[in-house]
């Protein structure tokens, strides 16, 4: 099947199985890690287990209580923007399995914040999965750069009752000019904004993207002692395809825009990470993303500074599995 046929059929199948008499219980039987022996307190928060879900995979928050039965410590919904798009034509996502890669083109395709909002007003008025969700907000394309932070305003407002931390998102490779945005002035805009009306004190974070120069990392370290950033997420896809195996990849896959995501990602994903916890000198909590597809990754990603991870690319390729198999791999070492 395409890649997105495949995810939305395979969403399908999970919401029919957890419909089935007992098929919930059985799903987190057979999914769910236990025990709270890996739980962490971070900004106020309960998180079970320290592996959550990237934003991209349940764009609009429709899928947040199957989620949850398969053991996610927490789930980033997104990337929101005030209004609805289509993103990019497609063919945008594209699986490279010999390398458990993916490239995606996607352009924050999403139903916008006004609908995703009122879909978790409506969830929260009846019995859910006490799952901490994460908002990841970005602009809508034909958004200019200088307006930008009036999007993420919007978005902030919107979705400030109904989720529990924030991720403000200018490093996707895929809406044209955004990772401009990761300039230090920019930034600070955005920031300063959000935090003034900032009501109920949720956590902002940055999440930026594997690319920067140690110059522009160094800058981010720099804007955290200025304005209130809560933690970052490091880090978003990359548009180094030197880290392919080119052989091994299609032309229609190469060519063009998009983000490369998955185990070629691991190595760049952690250096980052790295630089970015030495520069911080662990003043805020970091999630790591970016090629994490079991317990030795995810233990590379902690050893190196991060206090939660994220998985994506590789939940699509190890599957349900991938929280329980991760969270027991790191109980095993822990202990």
């Amino acid at each position: 099947m395409p890649p997105e046929t495949a995810h939305k059929v395979s969403m399908q199948g999970l919401h029919l199985a957890a419909s089935l008499p007992l098929g919930a219980t059985t799903l987190a039987h057979l999914f769910q890690y236990p025990q709270q022996d890996l739980s962490k307190e971070l900004w106020g928060l309960h998180f079970p287990n320290p592996v959550g879900l990237g934003a991209g995979f349940d764009k609009n928050a429709e899928h947040l209580e199957v989620l949850a039965l398969l053991g996610f410590g927490f789930v980033e919904i997104g990337t929101v923007t005030p209004k609805a798009q289509a993103g990019n034509p497609s063919p945008r996502l594209f699986r490279l399995p010999s390398q458990k890669a993916l490239i995606n083109r996607m352009g924050f395709n999403n139903e916008g914040v006004e609908k995703i909002s009122a879909r978790l007003k409506k969830r929260k008025e009846k019995p859910h999965a006490p799952i901490i969700i994460g908002g990841n907000i970005g602009k809508n394309k034909v958004t200019e750069n200088s307006d930008a932070w009036k999007d993420y305003c919007i978005n902030f407002t919107g979705l400030q009752e109904v989720v529990d931390y924030f991720v403000v998102n200018v490093s996707s490779p895929n809406t044209p000019g955004l990772r401009a945005l990761q300039e230090k002035e920019s930034l600070r805009k955005i920031f300063s904004e959000l935090q003034n009306i900032n009501t109920y004190q949720k956590p902002i974070l940055l999440k930026i993207a594997p690319d920067l120069e140690t110059s522009a990392l160094d800058d981010i370290i720099a804007l955290t002692q200025e304005v209130k950033i809560d933690g970052l997420v490091s880090s978003n896809t990359t548009l180094d395809r030197s880290l392919l195996n080119t052989k091994n990849a299609s032309k229609a896959e190469l060519i063009g825009a998009g983000g490369l995501s998955g185990a070629p990602l691991l190595s760049k994903s952690t250096e980052v990470l790295s630089y970015l916890h030495k520069g911080l000198n662990n003043q805020i909590p970091i999630i790591a993303s970016g090629g994490i597809f079991n317990g030795t990754d995810a233990q590379e990603k902690l050893n190196a500074g991060a206090s939660l991870i994220q998985v994506w690319t590789g939940f699509v390729y190890e599957g349900p599995s991938i929280v329980k198999n991760i969270c027991t791999s790191l109980r095993a070492s822990k202990f």
